[in-house]
């Protein structure tokens, strides 16, 4: 037991750094991307340059997914309180989020087709051998 709330608990600690890290660095270059955008983007660089292998943030990186849903509700409760903003831009912002969905399917399929030739192509070079 000991050792799974350690695990948990190491895990989101570097989770939770990661996110400082780029909401400090978006306060120090006065960026106008959110701090936890670039804490994606450090953390995907960590991982890309292997300093972080995947099994040191897997355990808990499962369970906040597991449980994503869960973390919607404030932003739900707080655009409530917009009703008058989304009546007056409700076009505007229909738009925007019927564009931005399709830039995200459209980079996430091309990203899953990437993967998978990837893999097609070191199984097909593994057979060959």
């Amino acid at each position: 037991m000991i050792h799974k709330v350690w695990l948990y608990s190491s895990q989101l600690l570097l989770l939770i750094i990661i996110f400082h890290a780029g909401n400090l660095m978006t306060k120090f270059f006065h960026w106008k991307v959110p701090g936890n955008v670039i804490g994606m983007i450090i953390l995907l660089g960590l991982l890309w340059l292997k300093i972080i292998k995947v099994d040191q943030i897997e355990t808990t990186a499962n369970w906040l997914l597991k449980h994503l849903g869960f973390f919607f509700i404030p932003i739900s409760v707080g655009l409530m309180t917009l009703g008058a903003v989304i009546v007056k831009n409700g076009l505007l912002l229909l738009f925007i989020l019927f564009i931005s969905a399709f830039i995200g399917l459209i980079t996430a399929g091309k990203t899953t087709q990437t993967v998978i030739k990837r893999k097609d192509v070191k199984v097909n070079a593994h057979h060959d051998r």
